[in-house]
C-alpha cells in the first residue's frame, strides 16, 4: 500500500494521479510511480512535481523487468493495471518459458525493487 505520508501528484487538467512524492532526506523529495518506482534521485518538491509532468502516465506503457526469486533472469513484463495497493503486471517476455506468455503477477505497492525499467 502507499505510505499514507506520500503526497500524490495530480495532472493539472484532470486531476489524474501521475505519481507520488515520496519524502526523502533533509527534506528533499523522490517523484515515484504510482506503484513507487523512483523515477529520478531525491530532489526539492518542485523538481519532483516537474519530473511527475513530464513523465505523466507513460511508464505505465514501458516495458519493465520483474525479478523473480525462482529465475535467475528477469522476466520483461507490461502494466496492466496499478492501484495504491497492487501493480498488476503481465508476462511480454518470449524466452520465458516457465509461466504462459500474458501470466499476470500481483505485487504488493510499493514494487520495490522487484519491478525496474526494461530501458534506461
Amino acid at each position: 500500500m502507499i505510505p499514507a505520508h506520500w503526497e500524490p501528484h495530480h495532472r493539472d487538467e484532470d486531476g489524474e494521479v501521475l505519481g507520488y512524492l515520496a519524502p526523502a532526506e533533509e527534506g528533499l523529495c523522490v517523484p515515484v510511480t504510482l506503484f513507487g518506482h523512483a523515477l529520478a534521485e531525491p530532489g526539492d518538491a518542485d523538481d519532483a512535481r516537474a519530473v511527475l509532468d513530464s513523465r505523466g502516465l507513460s511508464y505505465l506503457a514501458d516495458p519493465w523487468l520483474l525479478t523473480l526469486p525462482e529465475r535467475d533472469e528477469p522476466v520483461t513484463v507490461n502494466i496492466v493495471e496499478a492501484d495504491p495497493a497492487r501493480v498488476r503486471v503481465s508476462n511480454v517476455d518470449f524466452g520465458c518459458t516457465e509461466f504462459d506468455y500474458g501470466h499476470v503477477w500481483v505485487l504488493d505497492v510499493p514494487a520495490g525493487g522487484r519491478l525496474r525499467p526494461a530501458r534506461s
